[in-house]
């Protein structure tokens, strides 16, 4: 038979367990939450494994990026902020990150293109002094890239589902509440010597946000509440989902690029690679 103690000893260990596995997981002296973490890489999701295993190119492609601008016009909604981008505006510099890591391309850099010139008219200045010492060193031209890749952020949708459920007995409850927003990305290769589109990939990645929480509200005796109220949220970062659709898009564009000769395997057998298969597959699935 159990006792009035027993009772808010059995609802508080109940709050705890429903509040989340996640709180308990610390690497600090704090009781709730992650703790203090030092720096470290940015983690990735699953298609970075899949740009790391492609196949290697006959030769790799001279690449220029420009921009890689945010064209949505999503803001972050109020309260959070009124002024705030929904999206990151770095996403240039995450795409030549990308496009390094493939194997597939050199990126050369042409977003902070006026500073390397202004670099490039010190040197040229120090070389032409009458008293520089002489040698034979003369700066070389800048690489001329054989492909331009343009294109964007081109959507921000959110909640484009969200639901939860809940239960509440006896002054003890608990909910489960998500949310999922969506991010697009247009990549496209243009031939520069024409102009021409080569291709174009549009990839789309969900950005994924959950909030668990429980709760208990109940008299223990004569104007004696107990309330408690623990919870959790996990929200993923946009940045990532961002990362992860364009490591989606170069692996799209190389393999559309295979498939029409647009550039080459080093080893033509590599064709049957599982990862190359994968994405060449789900591009004849939409057709």
């Amino acid at each position: 038979m159990f006792t009035r103690g027993s009772k808010i000893v059995t609802a508080l260990a109940f709050a705890l367990t429903i509040s989340g596995c996640t709180a308990v997981k610390n690497t600090g002296d704090a009781l709730f939450g992650p703790g203090l973490e030092d720096a470290k890489l940015t983690p990735r999701n699953n298609t970075y494994r899949d740009l790391l295993n492609l196949p290697q190119p006959k030769g790799k492609i001279l690449a220029a990026v420009y921009n890689f601008r945010d064209q949505t016009g999503q803001y972050k909604p109020t309260p959070a902020s009124s002024f705030s981008t929904a999206v990151t505006q770095g996403a240039a510099s995450m795409l030549m990150n990308v496009l390094n890591e493939s194997g597939w391309f050199i990126p050369l850099e042409r977003e902070g293109l006026q500073n390397l010139l202004t670099e490039r008219k010190i040197i040229r200045a120090a070389l032409a002094k009458p008293d520089a010492p002489e040698n034979n060193t003369i700066l070389p031209s800048l690489v001329a890239a054989n492909i331009l890749l343009e294109g964007g952020i081109v959507a921000y949708d959110s909640n484009i589902q969200t639901g939860g459920a809940g239960a509440r007995y006896f002054g003890i409850g608990a909910d489960e509440q998500y949310r999922v927003d969506q991010i697009t990305v247009n990549l496209r290769a243009i031939d520069i010597r024409s102009g021409r589109v080569l291709h174009s990939v549009l990839t789309s990645k969900t950005v994924y946000s959950k909030a668990i929480s429980g709760d208990v509200f109940r008299y223990v005796k004569f104007k004696r509440l107990l309330e408690i109220e623990l919870g959790t949220t996990t929200n993923e970062p946009a940045q990532l989902a961002l990362l992860s659709a364009m490591e989606s898009a170069v692996i799209h564009l190389i393999g559309q690029g295979i498939v029409n000769n647009s550039w080459a395997l080093q080893n033509p057998e590599d064709i049957n690679n599982p990862v190359l298969q994968f994405y060449l597959n789900e591009n004849v699935a939409f057709l």
